[in-house]
C-alpha cells in the first residue's frame, strides 16, 4: 500500500495524480475525436493485405452481386423496382408511415444548387434520399422527388435562362469504400421548379457526376456519366441532348472503364466544354481509382470533337486518379482543376488563364493533408463566379484561397468533414451553400463561417432499436454520423452518442438501462444509462470482423451476443465476452468477408441460438452454445442478412438473404419448422430484391420484411405479400423493429431517417 509520509507529500501526490488523470482523459477524448473524424474512409487494398476488414461499399455490394459474381445485375435491380411499384399501386392499406426523425443529424449530400436569380431558393441532392428544396434560404427543406423511381441522386442543374427548368442526374459517383453507393436510373427533368418530373433517359449510365445546361437554350444539355460502379461498361462518357432530353448522343467516350466525373462549360461561349475523365475499376476486395486514361478533355465545337489537355497538367499514367474542374463564370479563360493519385493522395491544384492551353500548379502544399488517402471520395473544386482569385478546394477538409492559389486556408472548422458540393451565388458571392457527409451548410460571409441547416431528414441508417418499455427511446446507427439516440419523441432532439460510422444497436429487453452499440468493424460500446452515453466494452472479442457485426440480447436474461467469425457471449453487460462457438465461416484471415451476419436467441427457449453468415451458412445450437450444427444444406449459398425465431416455438425460424437474381428465380425469405432440418421458400410474390431483415409479430400471425425496395408483410406465412402502409420513401430499408406495447413497426431507411407505422389494424 502506498504510504503518505506527510501532508505536503499527500498534496503533491494528489495534485500530480489529478493532473495525470486529466491529461489522460484529455488524450483519450482527443484520440477518440480524431478517430471519429477520420473513420469514414481508410486505405483500400486487400490485395496488399493492409486492410482485411470489409469496407461498407464491399459489404453492401458483395451481398447484392450474389455468390461467385463480380458484377451488379442492373437489369435485375430495375425489374425488382418495377415489381415493387406494382405492389405499391395495388396496395389498399390506409395506414400511413410517420417520420420519426432525426432532422438535426443530417446525411451525405452530393450536390447543392441555388436559383441564380433568387438566393432564397435552393436545392440539394441527398446521396440516397432524393431532391429537396427550400424557399427560405435553408430554414426549411421539403422533398420534391419522392414519387420517382429512384432517390439515388448525383447532380442537379438549373437552366441559367429559366430556373423553372431543372435537370437531375441520378446515381451517386462517389464509388469508394467510404459508404454505400447505389446506381440511379438516368436523367429526370422538371419544367415547373420541381413540382413534377419526367424521366428523359440514359438509364444505363447508372451514375451521373455533373449536368450542364446551355446558358440561353435550356434544350441543350450535357451529362457527365461515370457509368456502372462495379464493372466495365460502354454506357459512360459525355452525353448531349439538343431537344431537352428527348434524345441523347454520346459525344465523348474513352474506354469501358473510363467515365466522366466532372464537366465545365464556358458561359460566354457554350461551345467550349471541359470534361474530367476518370479511369477506375471497383469490385469487392479490389479497387483501382485511376489510370493512364484519366485526363481533362476540351471541346471547342459543342462536343463534336475533343482534345486532350496536357500542357502543364500531370502526365496521364497509372498514378492519375480522380479529377475535378471548374470555370470562373465572369472570366471564363480562368479555370482550376484538382488531381488526385490512384492511391487517393492529393496530386495538385492547377490553374489556367488561357482557357486550358497551358496550366501551372498552384502553391497547394497545404492541401496534401486535406484529403487523407481517399481523394477518390471528393476531389472537387469551385471558383467564385465573380472573382477568379477566390477558389474552394473540397476534400476531407474545406479550403479556400483568396489569391489565386498562392496560399490556402482551412475554412471548414465549424463544418462536418468530407465535402462534396458548393454553390457560390452569382448575385452575391458572400452567399454560399455547401454540402458534405453531414448535411447542408450556409455561409453569408464568403465562406469564412458556416451554419448547418437543421431541417434535414436524410440520415442514412443501418440499424435501429426501440426500447421495449418506451417507444420514444430509440437508438440508431448511421453512415458517417455515428450512433444516435432520442428519448423524447422529438424529431430535432437527437443526440450523437457514438462517433464514426454507427452500425448495430440493441436495448436489453429485461432492463433497458443497458444498451449496446458499435462503430465500424465491431468497435463495441455499452451503456448503463439507457443509451444516453456509452463507454468501451467488448473485451475478449477477436476474429475476423465485418463492417457491421451483429449484436443480440437474450430476451430472458439480458446476456449479450456478438458475432465476428464466431459467436461471443457476455454475462457482464458487455464488459467481457467469451467465445461460445468455433469459427462458423469459410473465410480465412485475409478474407474481407467470412463473418457472422445475424444472431437470434429464442425467447421461448434460450438454449436455441441461430446464426447466419455472409458465406451462405446458417448454424444452430440447441444447448446454449456448447455445440453447433450447420443447417443450410438446402438454402441458396447467398449472404444471410437476418434470422428470426418464432416467439413461442424455438423450432420455427425464418431467414432472409441478399443478392439479385441472375439466370433463375431467387427467393429471399425462408422458413423452417424443424430447427433447420429443412427450409421452405416463402417469398412467392415478393419483389426479387435483397431482403435485409425480418420480424415476426408477437402473435406470430404476421411477418414483416425490410428490403431494398420497401417494407412488405404477409399474413399467411409468406404465401402472399403486400406493401405495408403508404408514405414511405422509395428507398433501401435496412432494419425493422416491432414495438409490442404500442403495436408499432419502426423502419430504418438508408437516406431518409427513421419511420414508424401503427400496425394494430393488421
Amino acid at each position: 500500500m502506498f504510504n503518505i509520509k506527510s501532508h505536503k507529500e499527500f498534496l503533491f501526490f494528489l495534485t500530480t495524480t489529478t493532473l495525470v488523470i486529466l491529461l489522460s482523459i484529455n488524450f483519450v477524448q482527443r484520440a477518440e475525436k480524431r478517430h471519429e473524424n477520420h473513420v469514414s474512409h481508410l486505405e483500400e487494398d486487400y490485395e496488399e493485405g493492409d486492410e482485411k476488414d470489409s469496407k461498407p461499399t464491399d459489404w453492401f455490394i458483395k451481398q447484392r452481386m450474389g455468390t461467385n459474381r463480380d458484377q451488379f445485375n442492373f437489369a435485375a435491380f430495375r425489374k425488382a423496382k418495377d415489381q415493387a411499384n406494382q405492389l405499391v399501386k395495388s396496395a389498399s392499406s390506409r395506414a400511413t408511415w410517420e417520420f420519426v426523425g432525426p432532422t438535426n443529424i443530417g446525411g451525405r449530400i452530393c450536390d447543392v444548387e441555388m436559383d441564380p436569380t433568387n438566393a432564397n431558393v435552393a436545392y440539394f441532392a441527398a446521396a440516397s434520399g432524393g431532391i429537396f428544396k427550400t424557399t427560405d434560404q435553408g430554414q426549411n427543406w421539403f422533398p420534391i422527388f419522392d414519387n420517382e423511381m429512384t432517390l439515388n441522386t448525383g447532380d442537379i442543374c438549373l437552366a441559367p435562362s429559366d430556373s423553372n427548368i431543372i435537370y437531375v442526374g441520378t446515381g451517386e459517383v462517389n464509388p469508394g469504400g467510404g459508404s454505400i453507393t447505389y446506381p440511379g436510373l438516368g436523367v429526370f427533368k422538371s419544367t415547373d421548379a420541381g413540382k413534377t418530373w419526367t424521366h428523359t433517359g440514359l438509364d444505363k449510365t447508372q451514375c451521373i457526376g455533373r449536368v450542364k445546361v446551355h446558358p440561353t437554350n435550356p434544350d441543350i444539355v450535357y451529362v457527365a456519366a461515370t457509368g456502372a460502379l462495379y464493372g466495365e461498361s460502354e454506357d459512360r462518357g459525355v452525353y448531349r441532348s439538343k431537344d431537352g432530353g428527348k434524345n441523347w448522343e454520346r459525344v465523348l467516350f474513352v474506354s469501358p472503364k473510363t467515365g466522366c466525373v466532372d464537366l465545365a462549360m464556358n458561359p460566354k461561349n457554350p461551345n467550349v466544354l471541359y470534361a474530367a475523365m476518370w479511369e477506375r475499376i471497383r469490385k469487392p476486395g479490389y479497387q483501382k481509382y485511376g489510370g493512364p486514361q484519366s485526363a481533362i478533355y476540351r471541346s471547342q465545337d459543342g462536343g463534336e470533337t475533343w482534345q486532350k489537355l496536357e500542357n502543364g497538367l500531370p502526365k496521364s499514367n497509372d498514378n492519375t486518379g480522380r479529377i475535378g474542374i471548374d470555370i470562373c463564370q465572369s472570366q471564363p479563360d480562368v479555370l482550376y482543376a484538382c488531381f488526385a493519385t490512384t492511391s487517393g493522395d492529393h496530386l495538385g491544384v492547377f490553374k489556367t488563364t488561357n482557357a486550358g492551353d497551358s496550366w501551372k500548379q498552384t502553391n497547394d502544399g497545404t492541401l496534401y493533408g486535406g484529403v487523407g488517402t481517399y481523394a477518390w471520395w471528393f476531389s472537387n473544386i469551385r471558383v467564385d463566379p465573380n472573382n477568379p482569385q477566390v477558389v474552394f478546394f473540397l476534400g476531407f477538409n474545406f479550403y479556400r484561397t483568396q489569391n489565386g492559389g498562392n496560399s490556402w486556408q482551412n475554412v471548414g472548422y465549424d463544418m462536418h468533414v468530407d465535402h462534396h458540393a458548393l454553390y457560390i451565388h452569382p448575385l452575391d458571392s458572400n452567399v454560399c451553400l455547401a454540402g458534405n457527409d453531414g448535411g447542408v451548410y450556409l455561409s453569408t460571409n464568403g465562406g469564412s463561417r458556416w451554419k448547418k441547416s437543421q431541417n434535414l431528414p436524410i440520415t442514412q441508417f443501418y440499424s435501429l432499436a426501440v426500447d421495449p418499455k418506451d417507444a420514444n427511446r430509440i437508438l440508431a446507427g448511421a453512415q458517417d454520423n455515428g450512433v444516435n439516440f432520442i428519448a423524447t419523441g422529438s424529431k430535432s432532439g437527437w443526440k450523437g452518442v457514438i462517433g464514426g460510422d454507427g452500425l448495430d444497436v440493441a436495448f436489453d429487453p429485461t432492463n433497458s438501462s443497458y444498451a449496446y452499440g458499435e462503430s465500424q468493424y465491431g468497435a463495441f460500446r455499452a451503456s448503463s444509462n439507457g443509451g444516453r452515453s456509452f463507454g468501451w466494452g467488448g473485451s475478449g472479442i477477436s476474429g475476423n470482423k465485418g463492417w457491421k457485426c451483429p449484436i443480440a440480447v437474450d430476451p430472458t436474461n439480458g446476456h449479450v451476443y456478438f458475432g465476428s467469425d464466431r459467436i461471443y457471449r457476455s454475462t457482464s453487460h458487455g464488459s467481457y465476452f467469451s467465445s461460445i462457438s468455433p469459427k462458423l465461416t469459410n473465410g480465412d484471415e485475409r478474407d474481407p468477408f467470412g463473418t457472422v451476419t445475424s444472431i437470434a436467441v429464442s425467447a421461448s427457449d434460450n438454449d436455441y441460438i441461430y446464426a447466419g453468415t455472409d458465406d451462405g451458412n446458417i448454424w444452430i445450437s440447441k444447448d446454449h452454445g456448447k455445440n453447433w450444427k450447420s443447417i443450410a444444406k438446402n438454402l441458396p449459398k447467398e449472404w444471410v442478412t437476418s434470422v428470426a425465431v418464432h416467439p413461442t416455438n424455438a423450432e420455427i425460424a425464418y431467414a432472409t438473404i441478399s443478392g439479385y437474381r441472375w439466370d433463375k428465380h431467387l427467393s429471399h425469405v425462408f422458413k423452417t419448422t424443424n430447427a433447420g432440418e429443412s427450409w421452405e421458400a416463402i417469398s412467392t410474390n415478393l419483389p426479387e430484391a435483397p431482403v435485409n431483415g425480418i420480424v415476426v409479430s408477437p402473435d406470430a400471425k404476421t411477418l414483416y420484411v425490410a428490403s431494398d425496395v420497401g417494407v412488405f408483410m404477409s399474413k399467411d406465412q409468406g404465401q402472399n405479400w403486400q406493401v405495408v402502409g403508404k408514405g414511405l420513401p422509395n428507398i433501401v430499408i435496412h432494419e425493422l423493429d416491432y414495438h409490442q406495447a404500442t403495436n408499432t413497426l419502426f423502419a430504418a431507411t438508408f437516406g431518409r431517417g427513421i419511420y414508424k407505422i401503427d400496425v394494430s389494424s393488421n
